[in-house]
């Protein structure tokens, strides 16, 4: 069986196509460097300052309605837009340009404004899957839309902007650079083996042993484990056990099991440090260009920057300039650990 004392391994990410140098053992290295503290702010149920809560203004001068479930509205501060310019100054040389247009929406979770996912309700949540369902249907079919990328930023330490519960969706005529290397990294396995690259991820995760180490939680149709790739120490991601390139495949049933296990697994979060966990997570869909995807596997990632409860995982020039990230922790030891948090 593969050593996991975590002494200067590399694991194949057969997804990005990269190696992952994990070097554990360097986690209680002597840090004399930035450490993140957490205020419990007591937040109110309603900000009336708050540009998300319901019955308040936000920026453009329009009013939010006295909402009470999930509320969708076009981000007023949108990063592209349908009416991006057109005509470009050229790019000079052999540089190239071309414009970024699309759409950008926030997402509300809850009308309540001190509340995270994590405290919703299953059934909630459910009514933030089905929305995210419905606006990948909706957003798809727009001629100019190539690719919906739903996610969140939760925690300060990682860019949220309002603690309001929310989310953000990106349906821009451009795909993603991440999604083409799954698509280009998909295609290559068929191939070569014949297979669905992630259905054989999910299968060495099922296989492992002792006891699927690196898996958390699994249920009827979904299955939350920390990959043997992952780069953070706490990058989890929850997939459907059947292959559908889009969340608006799902069905009933599978809404129901992901709403479920997106609880069990954010209140295990919360749970692992007694404090609201911060995370990057990320909606991974096919492209909605007209073509099909038959191998592309919908996934929700996890990408947590925090590597101990005081310590975040930052990014070093060789990471950067070399292009392979080094892992301060063990995939194992961390699934381990979410694994005997209370849910």
């Amino acid at each position: 069986m593969t050593d996991t004392s975590g002494q200067w391994e590399q694991r194949w990410h057969p997804l990005l196509r990269e190696w992952v140098v994990f070097s554990a053992h360097r986690q209680n290295r002597p840090w004399t460097g930035e450490t993140v503290l957490y205020e419990s702010e007591q937040l109110p149920a309603h900000d009336a300052g708050c540009y998300l809560c319901p019955g308040n203004s936000r920026v453009s001068g329009a009013s939010n309605p006295q909402y009470s479930g999930v509320y969708v509205f076009d981000n007023d501060r949108p990063s592209i837009g349908l009416d991006a310019p057109v005509n470009l100054v050229a790019a000079p040389g052999i540089y190239q340009n071309m414009p970024a247009t699309g759409l950008t929406r926030v997402l509300c979770y809850s009308p309540v404004h001190n509340v995270t996912m994590s405290e919703l309700s299953t059934e909630q949540i459910l009514q933030v899957v089905q929305t995210w369902q419905q606006q990948t249907r909706e957003l798809s079919v727009m001629p100019e839309v190539r690719s919906v990328m739903i996610f969140e930023n939760k925690g300060e330490i990682c860019g949220m902007s309002n603690p309001h519960p929310h989310g953000q969706i990106y349906a821009t005529n451009f795909i993603y650079k991440t999604t083409e290397s799954y698509i280009q990294a998909a295609d290559e396995h068929h191939e070569k083996t014949g297979n669905i690259l992630f259905q054989d991820i999910l299968q060495a995760e099922h296989d492992e042993l002792p006891e699927r180490q690196r898996i958390v939680v699994q249920n009827d149709t979904m299955v939350a484990f920390i990959p043997y790739f992952a780069r953070f120490s706490y990058e989890l991601y929850i997939a459907p056990r059947r292959t559908v390139p889009h969340l608006s495949a799902l069905t009933k049933a599978e809404c129901d099991d992901l709403a479920s296990i997106l609880k069990t697994v954010l209140v295990r979060m919360d749970n692992l440090w007694g404090v609201p966990f911060p995370y990057l997570m990320m909606l991974h869909q096919a492209p909605v260009d007209g073509k099909d995807y038959p191998l592309f596997h919908t996934h929700l990632a996890f990408y947590p920057p925090m590597r101990t409860p005081e310590l975040r995982k930052y990014v070093a020039a060789h990471e950067i300039g070399g292009g392979n990230f080094l892992a301060d922790t063990m995939p194992e030891a961390k699934a381990a650990e979410l694994r005997a948090c209370s849910s």
